[in-house]
């Protein structure tokens, strides 16, 4: 999983590259808050991101706050790193958007935990976004059958979208995974088969 990496100071990001790529993050990293809005909001953007508050030209807080206005298929998971201790300041940032923060100093073991957390977030709304689009292609299926099909009034074909003939039972398995079992109805046993050939119906047992 990609993650960004948004800090001023040159040896705190090739340090935290460096941790986070021993945590199995593939790490992208830049310096101001400009560009780490770039990144976030550009194609193929990391769904988690850990950024300064303090930076040139663009707070991290603003960062967030630009980020949650965005129209992204997916809004990243967003850690917060500052020296604020006031409680006020807490609040702002997560106000702003950001999911979580860290103080500075901040205790290794405390940052990797967080982003576990946060990995675990990223993972699932990617797997809720997934059954949603599951969810929409099935309703517009339903909807679909719900409609009128076109079918062959002779060979009982029916027509999908392409112009394309299926047998009702291909077409009902294609559109809502129906799987189908076979039978004969008695109407239908009775005109294929002769009278001798059926099985025999059962005694009825004397009262």
């Amino acid at each position: 999983m990609r993650i960004l990496i948004a800090d001023d100071d040159a040896n705190i990001r090739r340090w935290l590259c460096s941790l986070m790529t021993a945590e199995g993050f593939d790490p992208v990293s830049c310096g101001s808050g400009e560009e780490a809005l770039r990144i976030l909001c550009g194609e193929s953007a990391p769904p988690l991101g850990v950024l300064d508050w303090i930076m040139p030209g663009m707070t991290g807080t603003e960062v967030c706050r630009r980020v949650r206005k965005a129209d992204l298929p997916l809004q990243p998971y967003l850690i917060i790193l500052t020296v604020k201790t006031d409680i006020r300041d807490v609040m702002d940032a997560l106000d702003a958007g950001a999911n979580d923060h860290v103080r500075k100093p901040f205790s290794m073991m405390e940052l990797k935990a967080r982003i576990r957390v946060g990995k675990r977030v990223v993972g699932l709304q990617v797997a809720l976004r997934e059954r949603v689009v599951l969810a929409e292609a099935t309703m517009g299926e339903a909807e679909q059958l719900h409609g009128l099909l076109p079918i062959c009034a002779f060979c009982r074909k029916v027509r999908d979208d392409k112009n394309y003939w299926h047998s009702i039972e291909v077409y009902l398995t294609e559109h809502m995974n129906t799987k189908f079992t076979h039978g004969i109805c008695p109407e239908c046993a009775s005109r294929l088969y002769a009278e001798e050939d059926m099985p025999p119906k059962p005694k009825a047992e004397p009262k």
